[in-house]
């Protein structure tokens, strides 16, 4: 019995100091408790109400006069082209130095000479016999004066059948065709000893060549292909309901000015301009697109900075279409479905539905269905509904600086 007694006692001594601990840590917390609720700052209610509307930017409509931008391909060759061929057959025995694939050649440059020993003989002969003609013809006539003079003695006696015999008049028709044909030979000779030296019909560009020192010509043979270098075609391909928007050259009224650039070959930024010509009357047979003719002065820069132009490449071509007046000019991606427009007004979503007289490359231009002014959504909005609540992001950004303010 003594020795469950100090037991009971050391149980009791630890349960008492248990409690004691936990009361203690009790007391610490709502002690804490009460601190934190005594010192916490007080909130202050703001006035600020939460807008359920769609954040969305919009453009202001303009009306106004646009000039439309057909941006179409169009295909460059030249203004004059020539296969050149000899007129005359022999042997090449001297080439221009600029008469090589690439050459720059002037309008009566000597391009190549053909062998003219031949010519010069063929001039020589001919002469020859132009100077046996003249002098028979000499003879014969001298012989005409005599008989003139006996026919007067026997005058009255002959007949006129017989009297142009007497006068010896069919033998000068004779020796006067010979003497005419002997000049006609000697003329040939001349242009055939011409023909031995070739010039540059035009100012040119040599595009290939065919021959060179020591080649064996005749007609019809292909010595080069010339292009001309004063003006350059540019064929472009247009549809055909965009026709109407192109100005053609009329009297003293100019066509269309048109703007020209090659990304792959120029540099960023480079453009060329020139002017619509006029139009080709058919459609591609392949594409069924109409073709306007574009004229392009000096096409290979010589007399400007201007970049060359490439012969037989394609080119982006934009031309500028004639005026449309009292029409609103919108970008295409902000005409939705159905040619309808969004427009902000009253703070809602109104769905417009709209006349779109032409569309571009960039933008759409509008005749009806927009009014000056009209704030047009540029947005993507998740709900479309008409009514639907809208606020910009200008008033948004107000709106934040308000309740900035306010919390301070």
């Amino acid at each position: 019995m003594s020795e469950v007694a100090p037991r009971t006692e050391r149980w009791w001594i630890r349960f008492l100091t248990s409690a004691v601990v936990c009361l203690a840590i009790l007391g610490g917390a709502v002690a804490a408790i009460v601190v934190i609720n005594r010192t916490e700052p007080t909130a202050k209610q703001i006035n600020a109400t939460r807008k359920s509307a769609a954040l969305v930017q919009t453009q202001t409509a303009k009306r106004g006069t646009f000039s439309p931008r057909l941006v179409v391909l169009g295909s460059i060759e030249p203004a004059r082209e020539i296969v050149l061929g000899p007129r005359v057959r022999g042997q090449v025995i001297d080439l221009s130095p600029s008469f090589s694939p690439g050459g720059m050649v002037r309008q009566g440059d000597l391009l190549l000479r053909i062998d003219p020993a031949d010519f010069q003989n063929a001039l020589s002969i001919t002469k020859s016999e132009l100077e046996q003609a003249e002098a028979k013809l000499a003879i014969e006539e001298g012989r005409q004066s005599l008989a003139k003079k006996e026919l007067e003695l026997l005058q009255g006696t002959i007949e006129g059948t017989n009297r142009a015999l007497v006068l010896r008049e069919p033998q000068i028709a004779s020796i006067r065709a010979e003497v005419n044909a002997a000049k006609a030979a000697v003329e040939r000779a001349a242009l055939d000893l011409d023909r031995a030296n070739i010039y540059a019909p035009f100012n040119a560009q040599v595009l290939s060549r065919s021959v060179n020192v020591g080649s064996q010509v005749t007609t019809g043979d292909e010595l080069a292909r010339l292009a001309g270098v004063n003006e350059y075609w540019v064929f472009a391909a247009v549809p055909v309901r965009s026709l109407r928007w192109v100005n053609f050259p009329t009297g003293d009224q100019p066509g269309s000015l048109v703007t020209l650039r090659n990304p792959d070959a120029w540099a960023p930024g480079v453009e060329r301009h020139a002017r619509v010509s006029r139009m080709i009357g058919s459609v591609d047979q392949q594409t069924r697109l109409a073709r306007v003719l574009i004229t392009v002065s000096d096409p290979l820069g010589q007399t400007s900075n201007a970049p060359p132009l490439i012969l037989d490449s394609l080119i982006e071509t934009e031309i500028e279409g004639r005026p449309i007046e009292n029409v609103v000019r919108l970008e295409r991606e902000f005409v939705r479905d159905r040619d309808t427009v969004w427009v902000m007004l009253d703070d809602k979503l109104q769905i417009r539905d709209t006349t779109v007289v032409f569309r571009d490359a960039a933008y759409a231009y509008i005749s009806e269905g927009l009014n000056d002014g009209d704030q047009i959504v540029v947005s993507t909005l998740a709900t479309v509904a008409e009514g639907v609540g809208l606020r910009k992001i200008d008033d948004v950004g107000e709106a934040a600086a308000d309740f900035s303010e306010a919390t301070q």
